[in-house]
């Protein structure tokens, strides 16, 4: 009798120990999907082919989750500062989890929600950062910088993402 209560025992502690270890593992572990190095290329090549046919000289940007930069392509004729803005534009849209210009625009109506922006030298609250999804999950943020106005950048972007997502 105290030989099975001790193997009922020393089962249980065993059972228990296994459903702890694999309950650990499974929180050691994230799985996620991002966009792949050649989509984000063809992303950045087209959003920058959108706003040269309509006559802007931009750069594209394409970050994968952790803001990092996958691809970057910048036109003939762009400005410097369009390289870095479009990087900023597309890290903020993964930092934040939404379009650049949605930021703009809530710390434009609530001015106690402007030191967000200063948050992080990476952040940029301008137009032009979208998230790009797939089956409404993000896996990366394209950004556009150099049209005039960000909404033009934004439409560019846009366009892109329609034509690959």
């Amino acid at each position: 009798m105290k030989m099975t209560k001790l193997t009922v025992l020393a089962a249980t502690l065993g059972f228990l120990s296994l459903s702890h270890n694999a309950m650990a593992a499974e929180t050691q572990t994230v799985s996620f999907t991002q966009i792949s190095s050649e989509a984000a290329f063809k992303l950045a090549h087209e959003a920058v082919s959108q706003c040269e046919a309509d006559g802007y000289k931009v750069s594209a940007t394409v970050v994968g989750l952790s803001g990092n930069v996958i691809a970057q392509l910048r036109s003939d004729g762009a400005g410097i500062h369009t390289l870095d803005s479009s990087r900023k534009k597309a890290f903020t849209v993964t930092s934040m989890k939404q379009p650049s210009g949605n930021l703009m625009k809530l710390i434009a109506e609530k001015p106690i929600m402007q030191p967000l922006q200063n948050m992080d030298d990476n952040l940029l609250f301008l137009a032009g950062g979208v998230p790009v999804q797939l089956n409404n999950a993000m896996i990366g943020a394209i950004g556009v910088g150099g049209a005039p106005g960000g909404h033009l950048d934004v439409a560019c972007a846009e366009k892109a993402i329609k034509k690959f997502f």
